[in-house]
């Protein structure tokens, strides 16, 4: 990939990150049962997203059980058809946070004004409160290579949508 396109595709990603709200975090539970479920997110380095959620729900149960996740963030009213350059892939490590890292998190959320949520007390989010601030730590990005209709793919030569690796 050229210099320029690897520009290019970092601020699409970007674009991404900060005109959505909502992440689709992709956990397994103990069963092998996959699970998905969109959370309110906050970042500012699109490396750690951060959320708020009760640890007896599905996907916090999940995390306990195996901390490895799949995301997307994603336009989910672009036309049929346009979604796949509006959509960022990410697989990340997730982690319940406690201590000095939870404060962190509260530090970033709920993110900048105007996206809807509210800025959260520690107590909020300490036992026996019924929330708790997570953190899924990126390792790696990937987006829907852009082609023309009936060309292929000018970096890979595929015809076929396919992902191509992001560099935030």
């Amino acid at each position: 990939m050229t210099e320029e396109a690897d520009a290019a595709r970092s601020a699409a990603a970007r674009a991404i990150i900060d005109g959505n709200m909502y992440m689709v975090l992709a956990t397994v539970g103990p069963d092998g049962a996959p699970w998905a479920t969109p959370v309110f997110y906050s970042t500012e380095d699109g490396r750690d997203f951060y959320w708020v959620s009760s640890p007896e729900v599905t996907h916090s149960r999940n995390l306990a059980h195996e901390p490895r996740v799949g995301i997307v963030i994603h336009d989910s009213r672009a036309p049929v058809g346009t979604a796949g350059p509006r959509a960022l892939y990410l697989s990340a490590t997730a982690t319940e946070l406690d201590g000095a890292e939870a404060l962190q998190g509260l530090r970033v959320i709920p993110g900048p004004a105007g996206r809807g949520g509210r800025a959260l007390d520690p107590d909020e989010v300490r036992p026996p409160a019924p929330w708790r601030v997570y953190r899924a730590r990126v390792t790696a990005y990937s987006m829907i290579c852009p082609r023309e209709e009936g060309r292929p793919c000018a970096e890979h030569g595929l015809d076929h949508e396919h992902r191509g690796d992001v560099r935030l």
